[in-house]
């Protein structure tokens, strides 16, 4: 159809709804007898309607069907939208409560995360806090031990002080005692402020919190290692005690030994000092340790060895005169220096000035002060037991009969009276009376003291 040759007009039709109005083409003929004249065109749409004529240009027409066509698309597409919208809103309410689901278990599974970590963490700390109990309390025994140790006047100053270790000083620090070598470190903070200082590096730097565990570990390391160092000092200290107690009572009973005393007549002889109080005998728990068990034996050696000393202290085995020892006469048969002749000479003259100090040799009772004939001014000092020390030619004497006196007490001083050539101490011991050679508890004295 030519659109310069044709024209539209609208007739009405039957149709219940509209009234009739429909399109239809005519000829042109047609249309000019019963409509106005329109002056030509070339491009034109014309709508009738009651008797009445619409002109159209062609950009006018496609704009009115194109929204037509717009309107119709809306309306398929709203009324798809309604007709499929309980779908679309069911499967995006699906959707949604899958993402919460996800989000929610991924939320569950950080939380367990923490969880185990935290108690994980707990773990640690409870098994540090044990490790670390289990530190103080080795400390405290070991300070115990010291106090211990400290109380023997044998072990004062043998224990030797370690220098602190390089990298300890935040975390021990040595005790400055002679006799304790203990270690003294800072507690950490309790456990709750560790926990809410880490809590925040529970998930976000694990490797921080494994070095610091790592720190934690190696604190107590180097703290278990100085511990083990200054036990081992101790116990090392104590059977170097134990050792040196042991070798001198083999030598103090050596010498009572070799010398023909009888120890129990010694013991018998000691003079009874004021002291007393309750037996209380000595005990050792079921779970005494080794360095317990040790001190218990030192302890009963030690007791046993001051009771050998206060009977020692009655066996003249030390020096009458201080300094260099020399003699110028021996015990035994010699010749007479007055009269030429072989005689029985008692004791040992010990060459001195005149005016050095005479020292009684072991503790006793002075028997006798005063003139004795060959021996001059002379004091006897009864020891118990038979045992007497005699001391003869002195220039003076200064203790009278009946005093008790005391081992290095100064008794007189050398001199060269009565039967003498010159300054010199006579020096005589004595068993039951009967004169013995004084080196021999001489020689007794050096083997007991060398060690």
């Amino acid at each position: 159809m030519s659109k310069s040759s044709a024209q539209y007009s609208q007739y009405p039709q039957h149709h219940p709804h509209d009234h009739g109005r429909a399109f239809q083409r005519r000829p042109a003929a047609a249309a000019a007898a019963t409509a106005i004249p329109l002056p030509p065109t070339d491009d034109a749409y014309t709508i009738v309607h009651a008797g009445k004529q619409v002109r159209f240009g062609p950009v006018v027409f496609w704009i009115v069907v194109g929204t037509v066509v717009l309107l119709g698309l809306w309306s398929a597409a709203t009324a798809t939208y309604f007709a499929f919208r309980d779908d679309v809103l069911t499967r995006l309410i699906a959707r949604q409560a899958e993402m919460q689901y996800a989000y929610e278990d991924r939320i569950a599974e950080l939380r367990a995360r923490v969880d185990r970590t935290t108690s994980r963490q707990l773990l640690d700390q409870e098994q540090f806090d044990q490790k670390l109990d289990q530190i103080m309390k080795r400390q405290t025994a070991l300070e115990s031990r010291a106090t211990a140790l400290g109380a023997m006047p044998d072990v004062t100053g043998s224990i030797p002080r370690s220098a602190p270790q390089r990298g300890d000083a935040a975390h021990t620090t040595p005790k400055p005692s002679p006799i304790s070598d203990t270690v003294i470190f800072v507690a950490p903070p309790d456990r709750e402020a560790r926990l809410e200082s880490r809590a925040p590096t529970v998930v976000a730097a694990p490797s921080s919190q494994f070095a610091r565990n790592q720190s934690f570990e190696n604190v107590l390391v180097r703290l278990t290692n100085s511990l083990d160092q200054v036990e081992r000092r101790q116990m090392a200290a104590l059977s170097a005690v134990e050792e040196s107690m042991d070798s001198r009572m083999r030598r103090m009973r050596g010498v009572v030994s070799d010398l023909g005393l009888n120890l129990a007549h010694l013991e018998a002889a000691v003079p009874r000092t004021a002291m007393g109080g309750p037996f209380v005998p000595i005990k050792l728990t079921a779970n005494a340790g080794p360095f317990e068990k040790q001190l218990h034996r030192i302890n009963t050696t030690r007791a046993e060895m001051d009771r050998l000393n206060r009977t020692l202290a009655l066996v003249p085995y030390r020096k009458p005169v201080i300094g260099e020892v020399e003699f110028t006469s021996g015990f035994g048969v010699r010749s007479d220096p007055f009269l030429g002749r072989p005689a029985m000479h008692t004791g040992l003259d010990f060459r001195a000035a005149t005016g050095d100090p005479v020292r009684a040799t072991a503790f006793g009772k002075v028997i006798s002060a005063g003139w004795s004939g060959g021996y001059g001014r002379m004091v006897e000092v009864d020891h118990g037991n038979g045992l007497s020390t005699r001391y003869g030619h002195l220039s003076e004497i200064n203790v009278k009969v009946g005093e008790i006196v005391k081992i290095g007490q100064v008794i007189g001083l050398v001199g060269s009276t009565g039967r003498s050539t010159g300054p010199h101490l006579h020096y005589e011991t004595r068993i039951e009376g009967e004169a013995v050679d004084p080196q021999k508890f001489l020689r007794a004295g050096v083997r007991l003291s060398a060690g």
